[in-house]
């Protein structure tokens, strides 16, 4: 079922190879097919996990160029294909991820598959619904591994980040002491005035000896590493006997290190976490119950601060920001009038 007033084409952003440029193109609208839906986009966020699918990185799957990057967003499915599931959804406000690795949500509309999409709340804005997925259900994610894992506390790193605000909250939610670790000292302010007991910063010299003290008192044994390269080696010198460090980012952009002596002896366990994996490893309706309960923390413990409204056409301009200071909140794409 097509709407008659979806136009014939929309703008876009998108890379011709991978570290490319970006540019703003007119391109055609995209027609669902058997189990998609087409989404007339109202707003997408900035992630970290968007910059790094602009490089191409294997995990993000292959890519044909040209490509419009963008993992989630939010807004009306306006066209349905064949299929049950894309019928049902068809005209209500959603909360969606880009049909990874095809085009992404940094256009005026997308096609999706229909299991990549959450029907929103009435109480849940197209703002705050845009960023239901990446940080909010990975928070969510988290606490579920440090339950099922019996963890007694936990290690965040990049903890001024809107995630790191997310498991701060969440583990006051849940009872689970953590261990914030941040790179610079007006980001050590800013964690200590959100509400957070244990704030430790990697710059110091004796960074190490203050996170493995700390870590041994709270008997922190689950390690969260969006950091990679150096940082690793540091979370396992400090970490306690049969630690797991968990590898879900690499904002160094640099291979992550560990001492093989230093894993051996301590018996860590170090590993990926990707939520696309972990998503698909609960199956289709244990995922979709994590997506509900995420929207009934959106405006509390899961809450995203947004620092800009962009429209698409300032696109530069809104990377540009976000990358100056991620820790001031998201930059968000807003499209088709929202505002």
């Amino acid at each position: 079922m097509v709407n008659t007033s979806i136009p014939s084409t929309m703008q876009a952003v998108q890379i011709d190879e991978p570290n490319g440029p970006l540019t703003l193109r007119e391109i055609p609208v995209p027609q669902p097919k058997k189990g998609q839906v087409l989404v007339r986009m109202a707003a997408a966020p900035i992630n970290p996990t968007d910059f790094n699918s602009l490089t191409g990185a294997r995990m993000y799957g292959k890519r044909t160029y040209p490509f419009t990057p963008g993992v989630e967003g939010s807004g009306t499915v306006v066209a349905a294909g064949e299929g049950g599931m894309p019928r049902f959804l068809l005209g209500r406000r959603i909360a969606c991820v880009g049909p990874i690795p095809r085009n992404g949500t940094w256009a005026e509309y997308m096609v999706t598959t229909a299991t990549r999409c959450v029907p929103l709340r009435k109480s849940v804005s197209l703002e705050q619904g845009a960023m239901l997925f990446v940080n909010p259900l990975s928070a969510l994610a988290i606490f579920d591994i440090a339950k099922q894992g019996r963890h007694q506390a936990i290690v965040s790193t990049a903890a001024a980040s809107a995630l790191g605000g997310m498991i701060l909250r969440l583990g006051n939610r849940f009872g689970i002491p953590v261990i914030h670790t941040v790179r610079r000292s007006e980001q050590e302010d800013l964690v200590k005035e959100r509400g957070a007991e244990y704030v430790l910063n990697s710059s110091d010299p004796d960074f190490v000896q203050q996170l493995s003290e700390v870590a041994h008192q709270l008997k922190a044994t689950l390690f969260l590493d969006a950091v990679g390269g150096r940082m690793t080696k540091q979370l396992a010198e400090a970490a306690p006997y049969k630690s797991r460090i968990l590898l879900y980012a690499n904002l160094s952009r640099k291979d992550a290190a560990v001492d093989s002596q230093t894993a051996l002896h301590k018996h860590l366990r170090l590993e990926g976490w990707y939520l696309t994996n972990w998503s698909r490893e609960r199956g289709a309706f244990r995922a979709l119950l994590a997506a509900n309960q995420v929207q009934s923390l959106l405006a509390t413990d899961l809450y995203s601060p947004v620092s800009k409204k962009l429209p698409l056409a300032e696109y530069q301009q809104a990377l540009t920001t976000y990358m100056t200071n991620m820790s001031a909140g998201k930059n968000l794409f807003v499209m088709n009038g929202q505002s």
